[in-house]
């Protein structure tokens, strides 16, 4: 393997060319840079020798820097001198992925690449190369290997702000803040004594007999519920909503919701999938790691273009005994996959669950609306107002089947659909 200094030195013997100008000259210059380069690829440290380990970090979030570490240790005598460049696939953002190389004899060295991914997934480390060179740096040798080395790029899950808020207004619906809230909720909390201003419904007149003074019951929002959240990561899925891919955009949303329910001591399910359900996970409020496995989990999850198979994809959640839950169905309200793939099977859903369809708009049909200035701004306020109109005769379909349809851009959707779920869980309605 020739270098750089290698084609300099042939350049060099220009300068022989004005004392002697003839082609033996050059032909005997070349010759000889030719002998020294052989020299030196005899001289340069076989990079066979040299052993090389890979620290990598198991996972990273989107947007952020991660670094890996290459290990090189030479358990030979002679220092190695040369370049090793640890390869990476473009979307890590792997950069300089070239470094220069000095080992001494039985030494060990540390190579760090940072890494700042732009896409959600697992990265694969490709192979690592190392360019040893001879003592005159004119040519050496050059051999890659493969040394694994993956690192898990999860979603940046940029919603998270919303949640301390959610919180708040979640211990306000639970009691736990210092307002409560008489008479919501249908779960049985305590007994207590009377006051001016109670609801009179609420007196527990066995407790009163025995007591021989009025006593009420109070309630508490219903915990211990069922959230199942699914995910569709079919063709229409697969679009970009401004700088966000559609998909990305409703995992923010799945995640916003089931840090929420978690938090409320609900049972949360999520599934995602097409034709086939490619992720399931599933835990309690106990499970403190719910959160992290549905991150983990998700994030090697891409869109399919492939049409969603609605029937597949439910069939876990009709007709097998499970009691009452919140079934979230995060889809785009494209008409023709609502209405072939999803419109079936609403009905034997709806009849046992409750039943919410969360899209995510996109804001660059809205603009397009309102663009009226020249004929081709006419023609796409047209098309925009069909597709608006398209969209909303869908969502008042599935109203009519007694589904709540929350439809917003990729950012308003996560904490829409949070406060959905608190307002339904405040009204006892899950």
């Amino acid at each position: 393997m020739l270098t750089t200094r290698a084609a300099w030195s042939v350049l060099a013997g220009a300068v022989l060319l004005v004392w002697w100008p003839t082609g033996s000259t050059v032909a005997l210059w070349v010759l000889t840079v030719a002998v020294l380069a052989a020299v030196d690829v005899a001289l340069a440290p076989s990079p066979r020798r040299l052993l090389l380990e890979r620290t990598t970090p198991a996972q990273v979030r989107l947007g952020e820097t991660v670094a890996t570490d290459l290990l090189v240790t030479n358990p030979g005598r002679r220092t190695v001198r040369g370049v090793v460049r640890d390869a990476w696939p473009p979307s890590t953002g792997a950069a300089p992925d070239r470094h220069p190389l000095r080992v001494g004899g039985g030494e060990r060295v540390r190579v760090r690449t940072p890494l700042r991914p732009t896409r959600r997934g697992d990265r694969v480390a490709d192979l690592v190369t190392v360019r040893t060179l001879g003592p005159m740096g004119l040519a050496g040798r050059q051999r890659s290997t493969e040394v694994p080395g993956s690192v898990r790029v999860l979603h940046p899950f940029p919603s998270r702000r919303h949640l301390p808020s959610r919180l708040s207004r979640l211990r306000e619906i639970d009691g736990r803040s210092a307002v409560r809230r008489r008479g919501q909720g249908t779960e049985f909390d305590s007994l207590r004594d009377y006051v001016e201003g109670d609801d009179v419904r609420s007196i527990d007149w066995r407790a009163t007999a025995r007591r021989q003074s009025v006593v009420v019951r109070t309630w508490q929002p219903e915990q211990h519920r069922r959230v199942v959240i699914v995910v569709d990561t079919s063709r229409t899925s697969a679009g970009r909503v401004g700088d966000v891919p559609r998909l990305d955009a409703a995992m923010d949303a799945a995640l916003l919701l089931t840090a929420l329910a978690s938090r409320a001591h609900d049972r949360v399910d999520v599934i995602a999938g097409d034709q086939v359900v490619r992720v399931r996970v599933g835990g309690s409020a106990e499970r403190g790691s719910l959160l992290a496995d549905v991150v983990s989990a998700l994030a090697p999850v891409d869109a399919s273009l492939v049409e969603a198979d609605w029937t597949a994809l439910v069939s876990g959640l009709i007709g097998r005994g499970h009691r009452r839950a919140l079934v979230v169905l995060l889809t785009p309200l494209e008409p023709a996959a609502v209405e072939e793939g999803l419109l079936p099977v609403l009905p034997a859903l709806v009849g046992r669950h409750r039943v919410v369809v969360a899209s995510v708009s996109d804001p660059a049909v809205t603009a397009l609306r309102l663009a009226r200035d020249t004929l081709q701004d006419a023609y796409g306020a047209a098309a925009a107002e069909r597709t608006t109109s398209q969209r909303r005769r869908v969502a008042e379909a599935l109203e009519r089947l007694g589904v709540d349809v929350i439809d917003a851009d990729a950012e308003s959707l996560p904490p829409r659909l949070a406060d959905h779920y608190l307002r339904l869980k405040s009204e006892g309605l899950l």
